[in-house]
C-alpha cells in the first residue's frame, strides 16, 4: 500500500484537493446561507486538504496497523502543516485566510484543539475507510493514462496557483494602499480643521462636511437597498453591476471628502497671504505646509480616480471564498473592501 509512481501521487493529491473543496464549500455555504466557492484558488481544489492527505498517508505508514497510532501521527502531521501554511500565507499576503482566534485552545489563531481533533478523525477515516477503495481505483487506471492525466491537471493547477497568487498580492497591495490613503486623509482633514479654525471658519460645518462616518452612513442606506436587489437576482452580471455601483458611490464619497478638505486648505492658504502671522505661525511657513498638503491631496485624488474596478472584483472573489479572513494590520481597509464586495458584517478584521 502507498507504493505509487510520482504521477499516481499527483492524481491522489488532486483527488483529495477536490474532496476538500467539496466538503469545505458545502459546509461554509450552509453556514453562510449562500454558495461559497471556498478557498484561495479559482478551481475546485483546496491544496491544504490534498497536501494533508498525502502527508497523513506518508506519516501513518509505520503505524498503519494501529488506530491510535494513525490518529496521533495523522494529527501531528496535518496540524503542523496547517500551522506552517497559515503562518507563511499571512506573512506573504498580510491576511489570515482562516482564523481560529475565537476557538478554545488555539495557537496564534492558526490551529486549535477542535481542528486537531477533526484531523485525528479524518486521519483514521482516510487510512481505514476512504483510501483503500481509492487505492484500488487508482491501480485500475491504465499506466499510459496516468502520465497525461496528471500532466494536464498539473498544468491547470499551476496556472490557477499563479493567477490566484498574483490576485492575492494585488489584494495585499490594495489593502496597504487603502490603509495609507485613510491615514493620509485623516492627517489632511486634521490639518484642514486647524487651518479653518485659525481662519475663523465655521469648524462645526467643516466637520459635518468632511466626517467620513456620515458619508459611510449614507452609503450604508444605499447599499442596503442594493443588497435587497441582489437577493432577488444572484446572477454574475447582477453581482458585478452591484459591485460597480457600490464602488462608484464609495469613490464619489471619498472624492467629496477630498474636495471639502481641499477647499479648507485653499481657504487657509488665501488667509495666510493676508498677514505675516496666522495664529502665531509665520505665514510663509504655513503657506509652504499648506502647499505640500494640497500636493498630497491631489496625488490621493488621482489614485482614487485611477483605481481599477478589476482589482476590486478580484478582491471580492477572494473575500467571498474566505468569509472568515482577517487582516489585523489593515482592519479598516478590509472592512471597506467587504462593503464593496457586499459582505458587510461577515468576518472579523481586528
Amino acid at each position: 500500500m502507498h507504493v505509487y509512481t510520482p504521477e499516481q501521487w499527483l492524481l491522489l493529491f488532486y483527488f483529495y484537493c477536490l474532496c476538500g473543496w467539496i466538503w469545505e464549500s458545502c459546509f461554509v455555504s450552509c453556514k453562510q446561507r449562500r454558495w461559497v466557492n471556498r478557498g484561495f484558488l479559482h478551481g475546485p481544489w483546496l491544496p491544504i486538504y490534498g497536501s494533508g492527505a498525502i502527508i497523513i498517508l506518508f506519516a501513518t505508514l509505520p503505524v498503519k496497523g494501529s488506530a491510535i497510532g494513525i490518529a496521533l501521527m495523522g494529527t501531528f502531521a496535518a496540524t503542523l502543516l496547517e500551522y506552517v501554511t497559515g503562518a507563511v500565507m499571512e506573512r506573504i499576503f498580510k491576511m489570515r485566510y482562516w482564523d481560529y482566534s475565537n476557538q478554545p485552545c488555539n495557537l496564534n489563531g492558526y490551529i486549535c484543539l477542535t481542528s486537531s481533533i477533526g484531523w485525528a478523525g479524518f486521519s483514521w477515516l482516510l487510512v481505514r475507510v476512504i483510501h483503500p477503495p481509492i487505492d484500488r481505483l487508482l491501480q485500475d487506471i491504465p499506466f499510459y493514462l496516468t502520465g497525461p492525466l496528471a500532466g494536464a491537471l498539473t498544468v491547470l493547477f499551476v496556472w490557477d496557483v499563479v493567477t490566484s497568487v498574483r490576485q492575492a498580492l494585488d489584494l495585499r497591495e490594495l489593502l496597504t494602499k487603502l490603509t495609507e490613503e485613510n491615514e493620509e486623509l485623516r492627517r489632511l482633514a486634521k490639518r484642514a480643521e486647524v487651518v479653518s479654525a485659525l481662519a475663523d471658519d465655521d469648524l462645526r460645518k467643516f466637520r459635518e462636511r468632511t466626517e467620513l462616518q456620515r458619508v459611510m452612513l449614507t452609503l450604508r442606506m444605499e447599499e442596503l437597498q442594493a443588497e435587497h436587489r441582489e437577493r432577488s437576482d444572484r446572477r454574475k452580471a447582477a453581482l458585478d453591476a452591484a459591485l460597480e455601483g457600490r464602488l462608484r458611490r464609495r469613490s464619489e464619497a471619498r472624492l467629496s471628502s477630498l474636495d471639502s478638505v481641499k477647499e479648507a486648505l485653499e481657504k487657509g492658504l488665501a488667509q495666510a497671504g493676508l498677514s505675516p502671522m496666522v495664529g502665531g505661525i509665520p505665514a510663509e511657513d504655513l503657506k509652504r505646509e499648506l502647499r505640500e498638503a494640497l500636493e498630497k491631496l491631489e496625488r490621493t485624488r488621482k489614485t482614487v480616480q485611477s483605481r481599477e474596478s478589476r482589482r476590486y472584483r478580484q478582491a471580492a472573489r477572494i473575500l467571498r471564498g474566505n468569509p472568515s479572513a482577517r487582516a489585523p494590520r489593515h482592519g479598516e481597509a478590509l472592512r471597506s473592501l467587504r462593503d464593496v464586495a457586499g459582505l458587510r458584517g461577515k468576518g472579523k478584521e481586528d
